[in-house]
C-alpha cells in the first residue's frame, strides 16, 4: 500500500528504521510486559492505520493524529474512547499525513511527506492553504514546529534541510516550500539515502530551533537571529532513533525513539545549548513510537506498529492506540 505511493522514500525510511530492529528487540525482552504508567487513551479505527503525526489543540484538548498510510487524520474529543475520521484518505490529494501541529490561532497544520504541507481550519475543515516543496528528487517532509510568531519550520529528513512558510506566505495561501536552512554540512556523516532530520521544535521566545538526527542521535540548534547551527552537548545519552519531540515551556524536553521504544525527558539549558538526560521509559507496550504531545499530568504517544506489515517489516497489527503516559 505504502509502495503504491513511495517508492523511493519508503525503501529509505524502511533502510532508517531498521538500524534499530535488533536494539529494538533487545529491549523488549529487558523491558517488563507492560509499565504501569502506561495505558490506552483511545483507539483509531481501521485496519491499517499505521498512525505517525499527533497534536492537541490547547484551547479545548481536543486531539488530533495522522495516518502514515493514506494520509487520514483522525480526531479524539476529551472524554471519548475512539477517534473518529477528520479528513479522509486521500483529502486534497494527500498521500500521506506525518507531522502535525496546531498554530497559536487553531488552525491544523499536516505535512504530506511527498509533497509539502497544507492548513486547515479545525471548525470548518476547510484547507487554508497549501505549500508543496520546489524542484525534483527525493525528499520526505517530515515534522514542524510553529514559533511565536507564526512562522512554521519544516524538517525533510532526505534532504536535511528545513523549509520555512512566513505569516506572509500563509496569508497568501499557496507557494512553493523553500530551504531556509541547510544543515547538510553540520550533520554526522551516514551513509547515502539515511534518514537524518526529523523532529523539530522551537523554544517558547522564538529564538532558536531544535531539529534531532535520527540516525546519528545528534540534536542540532538553530539560531533564528544569526541564523548559526550548532550541536547541543548532550549530557548522559544520546538521541539515535529519535523521532517526536516536545518541548515544555519549563525546558523539558521529551522524546520519542521509535525502533527501542524508548521515551526519554531531557532538561534544556535555558539558551538550548546543553540538554541533560533525567528519565527514560523503555517498555514494548509503546509499539515503536513515533511522536508525543505533552500535556499536564500526561504524554500522549503514538504507537506506530510500524513493524507489524507498516515500513519497518512484515506482519499483522493488533488495534491502532494511542498511549497516555505518566511520570514522563
Amino acid at each position: 500500500m505504502l509502495k503504491k505511493f513511495l517508492p523511493a522514500t519508503l525503501l529509505t525510511l524502511t533502510t532508517a528504521l531498521t538500524l534499530g530492529t535488533t536494539l529494538a528487540a533487545q529491549a523488549a525482552e529487558a523491558a517488563p510486559v507492560s509499565d504501569s504508567r502506561i495505558a490506552t487513551a483511545f483507539t483509531l479505527p481501521g485496519e491499517k492505520v499505521y498512525p505517525e503525526g499527533i497534536a492537541t489543540d490547547p484551547r479545548n484538548q481536543t486531539v488530533y493524529v495522522g495516518s502514515y498510510a493514506d494520509g487520514t487524520v483522525y480526531r479524539a474529543r476529551p472524554g471519548t474512547h475512539t477517534a473518529e475520521v477528520f479528513l479522509p484518505a486521500g483529502t486534497d490529494g494527500r498521500h500521506t499525513a506525518n507531522g502535525l501541529r496546531i498554530d497559536a490561532r487553531g488552525r491544523l497544520w499536516v505535512t504530506d511527506s511527498t509533497s509539502g504541507v497544507s492548513v486547515y481550519d479545525t471548525a470548518s475543515r476547510t484547507r487554508l492553504a497549501h505549500f508543496e516543496v520546489a524542484g525534483t528528487g527525493g525528499l520526505f517532509v517530515n515534522d514542524l514546529a510553529i514559533t511565536p510568531d507564526g512562522t512554521a519550520y519544516l524538517t525533510d529528513s532526505a534532504r536535511a534541510v528545513i523549509y520555512r512558510v512566513t505569516p506572509a506566505q500563509l496569508a497568501a495561501g499557496s507557494g512553493p516550500l523553500l530551504p531556509a536552512y541547510d544543515l547538510r554540512g553540520h550533520l554526522t556523516p551516514s551513509p547515502a539515502g539515511t534518514f537524518t532530520l526529523n523532529g523539530i521544535v522551537s523554544d517558547p521566545a522564538g529564538r532558536f530551533l531544535l531539529a534531532v538526527d535520527m540516525t546519528a542521535g545528534d540534536l542540532h540548534r538553530i539560531d533564528l537571529r544569526t541564523g548559526a547551527i550548532s550541536r547541543v552537548d548532550l549530557q548522559g545519552g544520546g538521541l539515535t532513533h529519535a523521532d517526536g519531540l516536545d518541548l515544555a515551556p519549563d525546558g523539558t524536553l521529551r522524546v520519542a525513539h521509535n525502533a527501542t521504544n524508548t521515551l526519554t525527558r531531557w532538561h534544556l539549558s535555558p539558551d538550548g545549548t546543553r540538554a541533560r538526560l533525567t528519565r527514560t521509559i523503555t517498555d514494548p507496550s509503546l509499539q515503536i513510537p513515533t511522536t508525543l504531545s505533552h500535556t499536564p499530568g500526561r504524554t500522549l504517544v503514538v504507537r506506530s506498529q510500524f513493524d507489524k506489515g507498516g515500513p519497518m517489516g512484515p506482519g499483522t497489527p493488533t488495534t491502532f492506540t494511542i498511549a497516555s503516559v505518566r511520570g514522563l
